[in-house]
């Protein structure tokens, strides 16, 4: 039976047993069921756990190795966001995940003065019954994001299996995401002024590596910032595709992330005096040169309304099949418009 109508998980405690209850279920129970550690403690506030019938509620019990215990699992709860019908490009679904090609101006999850319209608003009506429940609750697994400006490819899981899998995969740095960028200027190798900034370095290839830590900004709780000591580490890699203007004014960069902090590429390129066009929060709003790309390149520069950011590359194992999957995403109608301009 599945979860969606309910189960009971039988779980025997194995030898050598942690000193309470909650870790030892944490320890033995069933990979295949993936209830993470803040769902067993849910379930035991709840008393679905129970050893001989009898509810046990205290993370804390001492246990002992053969015990067996009972963790009944309740048909996922529905949710207080509501299903809207939003059109979605899909380009996978299977019974475990799906992967989105999200357009520019999306939110992903709903938040204080964005409760409605968001890609998780559009999941759970695209996706319906077809959600086996995370964490308890039929709702889509969103395990990582991208900003509401930014376009491009993110998946979600519809099972805790796939969830649990993916975000394995998040923490331990596996999966491949690639952006394209367009940037303030050129970053390039021969530039003095990047050979002193702090965090900043060459690899081959003409690959700039950009190394600090993140942390949410002192006074501004919207925005992110470069720290040196405290706050997680990130590291961005990126390398220039194409350059315009005459002399160059502005470059297409591809990035790709060795970690995946909020902002991260937004804040990096910004920390390397390259910040994105049109991003309004790190800087990206500087008058392009109508010297070096022409007045009405430049004009129209200046008048695009996002961050000009791409998820165009999105890699990872399937986590139930083990299959490699790997989506690319074409560049969204108006990022192209705005590099057709550009070109001579």
């Amino acid at each position: 039976m599945s979860e969606a109508t309910g189960r009971i998980l039988s779980v025997e405690i194995g030898p050598n047993p942690p000193d309470r209850l909650d870790k030892a279920l944490a320890r033995d129970v069933p990979a295949e069921a993936s209830l993470s550690r803040s769902r067993l403690a849910r379930l035991l506030a709840e008393g679905a756990v129970t050893k001989a019938g009898v509810p046990v509620a205290d993370p804390k019990a001492k246990v002992a190795e053969g015990e067996t215990y009972a963790i009944a699992l309740g048909p996922a709860g529905e949710v207080a966001t509501k299903a809207e019908a939003i059109p979605l490009k899909v380009l996978w679904e299977d019974a475990d995940l799906i992967v989105i090609d999200k357009p520019a101006g999306m939110v992903v999850h709903p938040a204080p003065g964005s409760r409605d319209g968001t890609l998780v608003n559009a999941l759970l009506h695209h996706c319906g019954d077809t959600l086996s429940g995370v964490g308890g609750e039929k709702r889509p697994g969103i395990v990582h994001r991208i900003d509401k400006d930014t376009s491009g490819l993110l998946v979600a899981a519809k099972s805790d299996r796939a969830h649990h899998g993916l975000a394995r995969q998040f923490e331990a740095h596996s999966v491949e995401r690639h952006y394209l960028a367009l940037v303030q200027g050129v970053p390039d190798r021969s530039d003095p002024r990047l050979a002193g900034v702090k965090g900043v370095s060459f690899e081959p290839g003409g690959i700039l590596k950009i190394t600090t830590q993140l942390a949410r900004h002192k006074t501004d709780r919207q925005r992110q910032a470069v720290l040196f000591h405290g706050g997680r580490h990130a590291v961005t890699r990126l390398r220039v595709v194409e350059t315009f203007g005459a002399p160059p004014a502005l470059a297409l960069v591809e990035c790709w992330l060795e970690t995946g902090r909020t902002h991260q590429i937004r804040v990096h390129m910004a920390h390397a005096g390259h910040g994105l066009v049109g991003d309004p929060t790190y800087g990206g709003r500087r008058k392009p040169s109508a010297a070096a790309l022409g007045p009405d390149a430049a004009a129209a520069v200046a008048a695009f309304p996002r961050q000009a950011l791409h998820a165009a590359t999105l890699g990872f194992v399937h986590p139930v099949s083990g299959e490699d999957l790997r989506f690319t995403s074409d560049l969204p109608e108006d990022f192209a418009a705005l590099l057709a301009r550009l070109r001579p």
